[in-house]
């Protein structure tokens, strides 16, 4: 019996507009994903609340002791504003590097767009971050904390946020297809970010220090998680960012480069994933 084998196009233009095309599946495992969520779950949505508000309250105690000095803002709002779009990022990048693995099944089966899998995951988180964002409304409710003018802005860095976990993202879900390993080390790197991104701190203990060299500085700005945290906080409470934008400049770079690559790996390796996943 002949076997009728069906290949990706090469052409990039052939390629997204295949994605176009297969926008219904799109939506689909999207939806899908969101109700698997929180399937049998005994308060349901209300998880997207509750895991945020947990990690707030817990590095809101420790941030006291580790930057005290938050300009007059209570340290609850500067993790909040922190916290959401971080969770956000994690979130977005340990369900996508794993996403290819989780729909082996439909790979395996019929061709379609193979970005479109780990794309339909940051939605779903997306979704849980825009629920959580109550949270951050309600907080600055309690503290009558009115938001900057500078929230007009808010959506470039959320924009931000999701372009550095879709190009991570996808970089370790073509990755963990061929290496199960990053199964177990993409929990351990979003672990470490948690630790040297300035959720329980603000970047000014880095970036204002004088005891800190220009090369260290730059190293943290690395992560492109520490301008998006900057970004958010001066989105809401019109807090400086130190040293002329730097953190916000190398995040944006280090966001674009990241997403190329990662695209470009995924694209390059993708007509071999149904072989080998």
């Amino acid at each position: 019996m002949q076997r009728t084998v069906i290949y990706p196009e090469r052409s990039s233009s052939t390629y997204w507009k295949d994605l176009w095309a297969y926008r219904g599946l799109f939506r689909f495992l999207a939806w899908r994903d969101l109700l698997v969520r929180y399937k049998q779950t005994v308060i349901g949505i209300a998880w997207a609340v509750i895991r945020p508000l947990l990690t707030i309250v817990v590095f809101s105690f420790f941030g006291k002791f580790i930057s005290p000095d938050t300009t007059g803002i209570s340290m609850i709002l500067i993790v909040a504003a922190a916290s959401l779009p971080w969770q956000l990022f994690s979130s977005a990048l340990n369900e996508a590097s794993g996403s290819l693995i989780a729909n082996s099944n439909l790979i395996t089966k019929v061709y379609f767009p193979r970005l479109i899998v780990p794309l339909s995951t940051v939605i779903v988180c997306l979704v849980d971050f825009l629920i959580s964002m109550v949270i951050l409304i309600g907080l600055m409710i309690y503290f009558k904390q009115a938001p900057d003018s500078n929230i007009i802005f808010l959506p470039l860095f959320l924009l931000l946020t999701l372009l550095s976990s879709i190009g991570a993202g996808v970089f370790l879900a073509s990755l963990n297809v061929k290496y199960r390993d990053f199964r177990y080390i993409v929990p351990f790197i979003v672990q470490l970010g948690l630790y040297v991104s300035p959720v329980a701190f603000s970047s000014r203990v880095i970036m204002n220090s004088d005891k800190v060299s220009e090369g260290l500085k730059i190293i943290f700005c690395l992560n492109p998680m520490v301008g998006v945290i900057d970004g958010f906080r001066w989105c809401l409470f019109g807090s400086e960012i130190p040293h002329d934008w730097m953190s916000v400049k190398i995040s944006c770079t280090v966001t674009l480069i990241t997403l190329f690559v990662g695209i470009w790996y995924f694209r390059k390796v993708e007509k071999n994933f149904a072989d080998i996943i």
